[in-house]
C-alpha cells in the first residue's frame, strides 16, 4: 500500500511537466540559457576589470573566448534545444515514479512504526535536558580548578565551543572572554569578537578593541587576518 502511495505522489509531483509539454513552447530553450549565461560572464568580467581583479591582458582574452562562446550558442537553432528540452522533461516524466519505487523497494522499511511528533519532541527535550546537565557538570570541574591555571583556561575554552554550538553566544563569549583573561591567545579572541559581533549585530567598541589585540599578536599567516580587517572597516 505504501509502495502504491509513493508511485501516486511521484506521479502527481510531474503533473506540471506534463503540463509544460502539452502547451508547448513554455520551455526555456537550451539557446536562451546558454546566452544568458555568457550575457552574463561578460558582465562580471567586465565588473572585474573595473575593480582591478583582471588585467587589460587577461580581460581581453576573457572577453574573445566568452564571445565566441556566445556566437556558437547563437548559431544553435531553437528547434532542437526545445526538442532535446522536451525530450529531457519526458524522460523525467517517466523515470521519476519508476525511481521512487525502486528506491522505496530497496530502502524502504513498512514494517517500522510510525514516529509521532508528540515523542520526537519528547525526546528532544530529553536531550536538552542531557545537554544541560552536561554543561552545568563541566562548569562544576571547572570551579574548582586554579583559575589561573591552563586547565581552567581548556575548560573555559570547551564550556565557550558547546555553548556556541547551542547557539548561546553570551554564555560562550564569556567563557572565551575568560580564557582569555588566563592565557591570551589571538586565534580565540578573534573568535570571541566574532561571536561578540554576531550577538550585537554590529561591531562595537569592545569587540574592535578584541580584533586589533588579535591582529596585533597574530602570526602573519594567521587565516583570518583578512576578516578581521574588514571587521575593523565596518566601524562608523
Amino acid at each position: 500500500m505504501t509502495l502504491i502511495a509513493i508511485v501516486v505522489l511521484a506521479s502527481l509531483a510531474v503533473v506540471p511537466l506534463l503540463w509544460v509539454l502539452w502547451r508547448g513552447g513554455a520551455t526555456r530553450g537550451r539557446r536562451e540559457a546558454a546566452l544568458a549565461l555568457h550575457r552574463a560572464q561578460l558582465t562580471e568580467i567586465e565588473r572585474d576589470r573595473l575593480e582591478g581583479r583582471l588585467s587589460a591582458e587577461d580581460y581581453g582574452s576573457a572577453k574573445l573566448e566568452i564571445q565566441r562562446r556566445l556566437l556558437a550558442a547563437a548559431d544553435q537553432t531553437e528547434e532542437s534545444a526545445a526538442g532535446g528540452g522536451r525530450a529531457m522533461i519526458l524522460a523525467t516524466v517517466v523515470l521519476v515514479p519508476l525511481v521512487a519505487g525502486a528506491l522505496y523497494l530497496i530502502n524502504g522499511h513498512p514494517e517500522l512504526p510510525a514516529a509521532p511528533l508528540a515523542g520526537r519532541l519528547a525526546e528532544a527535550d530529553r536531550a536538552e535536558r542531557d545537554q544541560a546537565q552536561l554543561i552545568a557538570e563541566l562548569r562544576r570541574r571547572i570551579a574548582q580548578l586554579d583559575q589561573r591555571s591552563d586547565q581552567a583556561r581548556q575548560g573555559y575554552v570547551l564550556l565557550g565551543n558547546v555553548e556556541a554550538e547551542r547557539g548561546n553566544l553570551e554564555a560562550a563569549v564569556l567563557a572565551w572572554r575568560t580564557a582569555l583573561g588566563i592565557r591570551f591567545d589571538a586565534s580565540l579572541a578573534a573568535e570571541t569578537a566574532e561571536a561578540q559581533t554576531a550577538m550585537d549585530g554590529r561591531v562595537t567598541e569592545e569587540s574592535a578593541a578584541l580584533f586589533r589585540q588579535a591582529l596585533a599578536q597574530a602570526p602573519s599567516d594567521a587565516p583570518w587576518r583578512d576578516l578581521v580587517k574588514k571587521r575593523l572597516s565596518e566601524i562608523q
